[in-house]
């Protein structure tokens, strides 16, 4: 007589249950992974945007902190220009698309312990057409006027503003300590600023980027032309809002980052420049 030994084995039934189960578990977990990472992507996203637009946020207060008082002005959508304290037009700033002013020589001011010119003139024995700087360097002025321009510029087609007076006063010549004006000045006080260029802020709509346009005439709402140049700040930039209220700028910048076709990360800023 023969005598068969069962081998134990998974009935039908039970590798049903199993696959089932794994597959459950499987349908989980692939869940868990892509949730994962689209977390990942989105923060970074995040991170990306918000870094962008920080680092966007300090340039432009920065470059606003050196504007001279009452060069600032708002360009509308129609081209023309207002004074930034001027009472906004339509709503929330919607009718403007960029910033404009004249900006301060900062660099050849702090280049070195002497600067390129020093801010204060000697009114007792300066005229109206030759202003005496004391401490200051005006070689050295006109030699980084030079290098910032790209050899476009010098000391020659710089200005000269006074405390309270929004009015260019151009120079003809600076070397040493001494300042030679093209015309005389309605008036010389005791403080100064020089500058050698205006600066604008304007989203392209083209492509939606916000350009810094620099090397331009340091005069007031001075128009911009095809040929000013420009360099690029932030790309994708959705909102770019401004206002002023005395000496003191606010301004709101917005970026986005994509992270696919139909989908964006939005970053804000805002900052207020005094």
């Amino acid at each position: 007589m023969k005598h068969y030994r069962l081998t134990p084995a998974f009935s039908m039934l039970e590798l049903v249950f199993v696959i089932v189960i794994l597959g459950i578990v499987a349908s989980i977990g692939s869940e868990m992974i892509v949730k994962v990472y689209e977390s990942y992507i989105v923060q970074r996203a995040e991170h990306r945007a918000t870094l962008k637009t920080e680092l966007a946020a300090t340039q432009i207060a920065n470059r606003l902190s050196s504007a001279i008082p009452g060069t600032v002005y708002r360009i509308r959508n129609d081209d023309n220009y207002e004074s930034i304290e001027a009472d906004l037009v339509g709503t929330d700033g919607d009718n403007y698309k960029g910033l404009q002013w004249v900006g301060s020589d900062t660099d050849s001011f702090s280049a070195e312990a002497t600067p390129g010119w020093s801010g204060f003139c000697d009114i007792n024995v300066s005229t109206k057409t030759s202003l005496s700087t004391p401490g200051s360097n005006l070689n050295l002025a006109d030699e980084i006027i030079d290098n910032l321009s790209d050899d476009t510029k010098d000391i020659g087609d710089a200005v000269i503003y006074f405390p309270e007076d929004n009015t260019p006063h151009h120079i003809a010549s600076g070397t040493g300590e001494t300042i030679t004006l093209d015309n005389n000045a309605s008036r010389i006080v005791e403080h100064y600023k020089l500058a050698w260029s205006s600066y604008a802020l304007m989203v392209d709509p083209t492509d939606g980027h916000l350009y810094l346009y620099y090397n331009f005439t340091p005069d007031p709402a001075v128009a911009l032309n095809d040929n000013t140049p420009r360099s690029l700040l932030m790309e994708n930039v959705s909102t770019f809002k401004f206002k002023g209220a005395g000496r003191t700028i606010r301004f709101k910048i917005c970026k986005q980052e994509p992270i696919s076709e139909d989908v964006n990360i939005t970053a804000c800023k805002e900052k207020a420049v005094f």
